[in-house]
């Protein structure tokens, strides 16, 4: 009885420590099947409610993009870019998982800063900023200057907000755009950046056309990506991104890529410009 009672308390203990390895493997994963059905948004959730944030009206009209249209995949929309399905986007109830202690891991935001390279008194926005997780790192970068953080949920934009204020932070201000347009007048801004949020966006070619519109010529898109070439990245195929299709989608607005790096964990580091 008691050899018998020893092996029964083995495998509980197995039981128990595979349990917790799989349990650890779905809150590192950043878009896991639960993570990701409970932080999906759908457009309409996100653009019929106001924002006590009044928008930056923009003469700039974005050129229509005919997308084809599929069944959707279990975690696209089933509209087709550029050969691309594109993702659903996370909604604002996410904000607390935008702000997980792991993602300094995971993403080495500090890193990610230090390869920006900005003029201390440049303007660079923000596009998807969420809850602000890099806007007020960016801020640091450029004291003289401004940091926009766009987003077209008017609960992601207010958190923004109220946080700066209860930051004290004067070079950070949220902004309202649309689903197809960043709202931002035109040449206005030096610098863009879009972190883990291009891939999400209903209407790439629309957006990317309103933030070429608002970059000033020379302007420099960051643009931070989850590999989709490496297999190791434990995220879903959807919320990632090879470098030969960003390049391809960024080229037909008109930008160039002036380099990639991948000093990121699990991100590529890709940088375009606008042309003089």
């Amino acid at each position: 009885m008691r050899i018998e009672g020893k092996w029964i308390w083995s495998w509980v203990l197995v039981a128990v420590v595979v349990a917790m390895v799989i349990t650890n493997w779905k809150t590192n994963s950043n878009h896991s099947e639960d993570t990701h059905k409970q932080l999906a948004c759908t457009g309409e959730e996100a653009a019929n409610k106001p924002s006590k944030v009044l928008e930056k009206n923009s003469s700039f009209k974005p050129k229509p993009y005919k997308y084809q249209l599929r069944d959707a995949s279990r975690d696209g929309t089933g509209k087709i870019y550029m050969g691309r399905e594109i993702s659903q986007f996370m909604c604002h109830t996410g904000i607390n998982w935008l702000e997980r202690a792991e993602r300094e891991r995971e993403e080495n935001p500090k890193r990610a800063v230090q390869g920006l390279q900005l003029a201390e008194n440049a303007v660079v926005a923000d596009i998807g900023s969420g809850s602000g997780y890099y806007a007020f790192r960016l801020a640091q970068l450029v004291p003289t200057g401004k940091v926009i953080g766009v987003d077209i949920q008017s609960e992601m934009v207010d958190f923004l907000n109220n946080k700066a204020k209860e930051l004290g932070i004067e070079n950070v201000e949220s902004h309202l755009g649309k689903i197809d347009d960043v709202q931002l007048p035109g040449t206005s801004i030096d610098a863009a950046i879009m972190v883990d949020a291009y891939h999400e966006f209903s209407h790439p070619n629309e957006m990317m056309q309103s933030i070429y519109h608002a970059l000033k010529p020379g302007g420099v898109i960051y643009l931070l990506e989850y590999r989709a070439e490496d297999p190791g990245v434990p995220i879903k195929p959807l919320h990632k991104m090879t470098q030969a299709q960003a390049i391809k989608e960024m080229k037909v607005i008109g930008l160039k890529h002036i380099r990639t790096d991948d000093f990121l964990p699990w991100q590529h580091f890709m940088v375009f410009k606008k042309p003089q």
